[in-house]
């Protein structure tokens, strides 16, 4: 989905598959000679849509764009291995940077290098939308709570955005494959048997990360667990976090996230 000024751009296609969209500048336009658009991804044909509009707006010479891009599409593939990988996000990096907007504003990015590749950009952090989780009425506070990461990672990105107690996790990997076999927990662990859970990340798929983290912290003790994700993919529907049991609830923003279940709360990303 993209917005302009907060007003969804409607998109239509022609019989042959290209799309027709219509703005209305100089109306929509007649009071200011800036905009803000922002970009719900979804699907990754909205990179035409939106070349289409930065050069529709430019061209009636709102030339001082900003955008809200919450989730950074192929943030994924940071890096390559072999000359055959297409490095996609250096790709897609080059393609926003030269539309040449003002700002480039992102929540929680995936990875460090997504940060160096995109020019002016700006980082929210998702503390804001964990907190909304923290005092929701399901957690309902930080009475009994213990926060954590499940990897190392996670914990040097969010142990210093809340003064509450954490522990952490350490994967265990099949190299060859990649998969995850399981996982062994550090830090105040002292501090998960009888307590509420919140595991905090960046982003998920499946949830098969969340799903050992928090079938290791069941074997711990832990009383209830819940999930924040900044940026949730509809393929978690598809794994065993909400079908195990393991996790209460799951909370996310709707940077990507366009599915329904009960037990996945949405928070309306602020633009």
């Amino acid at each position: 989905m993209i917005k302009i000024n907060g007003e969804v751009v409607n998109t239509k296609k022609f019989p042959d598959g290209t799309l027709l969209l219509k703005e209305d500048v100089s109306y929509d336009f007649k009071n200011y000679r800036e905009a803000t658009i922002t970009w719900l991804f979804e699907d990754n044909e909205e990179l035409v849509t939106l070349i289409y509009i930065v050069k529709h707006l430019n061209s009636h010479g709102i030339t001082n764009l900003y955008l809200n891009m919450p989730y950074i599409p192929n943030s994924r593939l940071d890096r390559v291995k072999t000359t055959e990988d297409v490095f996609t996000l250096k790709y897609f990096a080059e393609v926003i940077n030269w539309l040449n907007f003002d700002s480039v504003t992102v929540l929680d990015p995936h990875s460090s290098v997504s940060e160096a590749l995109i020019d002016k950009i700006v980082i929210k952090q998702p503390d804001k939308y964990v907190w909304e989780a923290i005092d929701s009425k399901y957690i309902g506070g930080t009475n009994n709570l213990t926060m954590f990461f499940p990897d190392e990672g996670a914990m040097k990105r969010y142990s210093t955005m809340f003064d509450l107690p954490y522990a952490f996790g350490i994967k265990k990997r099949d190299w060859e494959t990649g998969e995850i076999k399981g996982l062994d927990v550090s830090g105040m662990t002292d501090l998960i048997k009888g307590r509420k859970i919140l595991i905090v990340d960046d982003i998920s798929s499946r949830g098969g990360t969340f799903y050992h983290s928090s079938k290791k912290l069941k074997e711990l003790g832990a009383k209830e667990i819940y999930l924040y994700v900044s940026h949730c993919e509809n393929t978690i529907l598809e794994g065993e976090v909400l079908s195990s049991g393991l996790i209460d609830r799951v909370f996310t923003t709707n940077s990507i996230f366009t599915k329904e279940h009960e037990k996945v709360e949405v928070f309306e990303y602020e633009e």
